[in-house]
């Protein structure tokens, strides 16, 4: 009966959809190139369709004229504090799938401190990032900004140097740390990993796996060494996130069967549905993914002391996490020169987030229940856990077939 009440929290939680649809990893951004020609300016605002989602009514993509308005509004440039004007008409220009791209052009009345007014999307999504790429035409010199809710204004005048190059250490752990707590998903996916850890050793164990499986994959795919397809990414995090919960469950009850045919079997009838032609994942990368999750909660969930091997599996998790990391720091064109420090710092900014979370909800467990101000652990393992599963279920959903 508790196993019944347990499978059915979880469907509840992915009916009543009890958050919207998350950010992932990679996370709310946009891309505008700038070009300057004399006092003419011409910008490429490049717009991934998630992002016009989120303009429309029960997330359709505004007509264009619609989107124009809302960017012309709020993206400009500025020659000495003086507003250009907008040349109609502005082109929207063929992209690749899941892009919308435009074309505007700024006439300026001289050519004197100039600057970029970019406002857009942050009254949506205070996380956003525009990744501005500006390009000098008579000199040749490209310089690349990274535009955030606390900046909306860049200076592009000759002078203005490339903002990761003159980034400081600090701020690239800035950066790592930030990663963390806008990472809603990530945040889950540790909260699993406190969840499931009884003991001190257990969660030295698991936080050790992941540190070492990210770290690994974050430099591999900054450095080009590997670079996965980042919609891939978002959708396995998110399984990640239903995974640990479902194994929380299967340890809790000692019966893992009925979760690994569960989870196990949704996966490959899933990979049937892409062979079939219904899109989302592709089918081996889903029937590779239905194997694994049966055959570990299966193992997982027969096990007395799994610390060890779930280092392992937490390694693999994190290898996952870390493409995700990376997926932001790719598309920043970074410096060179200056890639191990940038390594360096947000790694360490990532450890400093989750250690930050893993240690904050811990002594928060620890006060209450010094306190006596807090239910039976079975009990609230098994309403987190079903809460990771349907959460990370919903999400999984969603980017495979969003």
């Amino acid at each position: 009966m508790r196993l019944v009440v347990r499978l059915a929290a979880a469907v509840i939680l992915v009916m009543f959809g009890i958050v919207g649809q998350a950010q992932g990893h990679t996370l709310s951004e946009s891309n505008s190139l700038w070009e300057i020609r004399g006092k003419d300016i011409d910008m490429v605002m490049t717009i991934p369709v998630r992002e016009l989602q989120r303009l429309g009514k029960s997330g359709e993509i505004p007509a264009d004229g619609v989107i124009i308005k809302y960017l012309s509004d709020r993206i400009y440039p500025l020659a000495g504090g003086e507003r250009c004007s907008l040349l109609p008409p502005v082109e929207p220009l063929s992209a690749t799938p899941g892009f919308r791209k435009y074309d505007f052009t700024f006439r300026c009345p001289g050519q004197k401190q100039l600057q970029i007014k970019f406002a857009a999307f942050f009254d949506l999504v205070s996380s956003h990032t525009d990744f501005a790429e500006i390009q000098d035409a008579s000199t040749g010199e490209l310089a690349q900004h990274l535009i955030t809710d606390a900046n909306h204004t860049v200076e592009i005048s000759a002078d203005a140097q490339n903002q990761l190059n003159t980034a400081s250490f600090w701020e690239f752990i800035e950066m790592g740390t930030m990663h963390i707590f806008t990472g809603v998903d990530h945040m889950s996916f540790l909260l699993g990993l406190v969840l499931i850890s009884r003991r001190l050793r257990d969660l030295i164990f698991v936080v050790s796996g992941f540190t070492i499986g990210h770290s690994l994959t974050l430099a591999l795919a900054v450095t080009g060494v590997i670079r996965p397809q980042p919609e891939y990414i978002d959708a396995l995090v998110a399984l990640t996130i239903a995974l640990i919960g479902a194994e929380n469950l299967a340890t809790q009850t000692h019966r893992p069967a009925p979760f690994a045919i569960a989870m196990g079997g949704a996966l490959m009838l899933m990979a049937a549905a892409n062979w079939l032609g219904f899109g989302g994942l592709p089918s081996l990368l889903l029937l590779g993914a239905g194997l694994f999750t049966s055959n570990y909660l299966m193992i997982s969930g027969q096990l007395k002391d799994a610390g060890r091997l779930r280092m392992v599996v937490t390694l693999v998790f994190g290898l996952i996490h870390g493409f995700g990391f990376a997926s932001n720091l790719i598309q920043m064109q970074l410096p060179t020169h200056r890639l191990a420090e940038l390594l360096v710092g947000f790694n360490l900014g990532v450890e400093i987030g989750q250690l930050t979370i893993v240690l904050g909800v811990t002594l928060l467990v620890l006060l209450l229940r010094r306190l006596k101000f807090v239910l039976p652990r079975p009990i609230v393992v098994d309403m987190a856990s079903a809460f990771l599963v349907g959460i990370g279920a919903f999400w999984f959903v969603t980017r495979t077939y969003g």
